[in-house]
């Protein structure tokens, strides 16, 4: 089992900044990338980043340019760095880790509020 902790959602005005922590802990061997995941009311839960063991990094078209993914493998945390903030980016941010093909492991989820 890996358990997943996210903290650093807050409410930002359009345009700010917020980054974003999930400490992992467990069976932190058997999962092979991290990822961030987010939904927003009344949509799906769509990937906003990920990063692999291996360093390759992926981000969802939306937030290319202004989010950056990171991991600090001696303290097991990823963040994620949101800049240029938009209105759209407003909900609920997961983060994941990915066993083999299939993102088996979710934080709780931790809220970012983006206002005019």
């Amino acid at each position: 089992q890996v358990q997943l902790v996210e903290s650093g959602g807050d409410l930002v005005q359009a345009g700010g900044s917020q980054r974003l922590s999930c400490a992992a802990s467990g069976s932190i061997s058997s999962i092979n990338a991290m990822g961030w995941y987010r939904q927003a009311p009344g949509k799906q839960r769509e990937l906003v980043a990920s990063i692999t063991n291996g360093g390759n990094i992926d981000y969802a078209d939306s937030v290319k340019g202004r989010f950056t993914i990171s991991r600090d493998n001696a303290k097991n945390t990823v963040y994620l760095q949101m800049n240029s903030l938009k209105p759209e980016d407003t909900a609920v941010y997961y983060c994941a880790a990915r066993k083999v093909f299939r993102w088996a492991y979710w934080g709780k989820g931790t809220l970012v509020t983006v206002t005019l």
